[in-house]
Parts: structure tokens; sequence; C-alpha cells
């Protein structure tokens, strides 16, 4: 069983991350756009970050996002239905729960999220090169790069550039998909 925080994973993977890049605490709050107080409590573990908080922190520090948030697993790994860490979006009624890491050697994330209608969840780029992929499970939702969005529901699936401003709007309540983040 993994008796690590998801707080506690998140800190200790910024640390680490930091020191891989030789950076100072400063330079990569300052790089991400947040507050060096935000980054510091973070890496001790504290606060509540928001899902474009962590994002951030991930483009800043040339990472995939689940790099992040992904504590250690089993060799057989179960998340139950409405289990798992999900991260929050400030902007949008929005959750994200990594579902799974790439292995080393591959560059893929997966994620479930979630949505309930009101502003839609607006992501900045991710790194050069990133692809989302996009089943709906349930609801609608409309998504896609900024000025590109479609339209999709239960069982459609969309594909298009993470590395470019793009959105994510939950047009029922109860919305939900799989995201898969590809990295190159």
């Amino acid at each position: 069983m993994n008796r690590t925080s998801p707080l506690e994973t998140i800190a200790i993977a910024l640390r680490r991350e930091r020191d891989r890049l030789g950076v100072s605490l400063a330079e990569l709050a300052r790089r991400a756009g947040i507050a060096k107080s935000t980054l510091s409590q973070l890496e001790a573990a504290a606060g509540n970050p928001s899902v474009e908080t962590l994002w951030a922190l991930a483009v800043a520090l040339d990472v995939p996002f689940s790099r992040l948030v992904d504590p250690p697993t089993r060799p057989v790994r179960v998340i139950r239905a409405g289990e798992g860490h999900a991260i929050a979006s400030d902007q949008a009624r929005f959750t994200s729960t990594l579902l799974a890491a790439c292995p080393p050697g591959a560059r893929r994330d997966l994620h479930h999220i979630t949505g309930e209608p009101g502003p839609p969840r607006a992501a900045h780029a991710h790194i050069r090169g990133t692809t989302e992929h996009l089943l709906v499970t349930a609801g609608r939702w409309q998504a896609g790069p900024e000025g590109e969005e479609v339209e999709l529901g239960p069982g459609d699936y969309a594909c298009f550039p993470g590395d470019r401003p793009h959105r994510y709007t939950a047009l029922e309540p109860g919305a939900g998909a799989v995201l898969v983040m590809e990295y190159v």
C-alpha cells in the first residue's frame, strides 16, 4: 500500500525535478509564473495546488504532468470509480485524476476527467509535441484548441495538439472522459 500522501508525492517530485535542472526555487517559480511562496509550500508538502499550477510547473520543468503527481505503484494497480487523487481546477468545475503514467522509455499519461456545466477549463500549451486524445464516457463536452473546439458525446473521440492553448467545457451535468496525454 502506498503510504505517501498526494502532497508528499508532489513535494518529492518537485524537489527531484528542480534539482535535476539545477534551478533555484525562485527561478522555477518565475519560469512557471507562480509565486515563490506557493512553490515553497508545495515543496514542503503543504497547500492545495490546482491543476493549473501543477501544469505550469510541469511545463517549466519540461516533464509530463504525471512525473509530478504519480506515486510509486505495484505491479497490479486498481483505481475504483471515485477513488484516486482528483486534482481540481481553480477556473471551472473540472477535475483530473491520473490513472496511469508512462513507464520509462514511453511517454503517455492516462487521466479520467470529470466536469460540470460552467466556465471552461482553459489549458495553457503543454510541453512541445504533446498530443491529447479524448474519449467521452458520459455527458457532452466541447473541447479542443482555442477557436477549434468540437462538441463530443458519449463514445466520441477527438485528438488534438496539446502544445497549443486549449479548452474543456462540460455541457451536461456528470460529464466524464478518458484523456490520454501523449508526449514525444
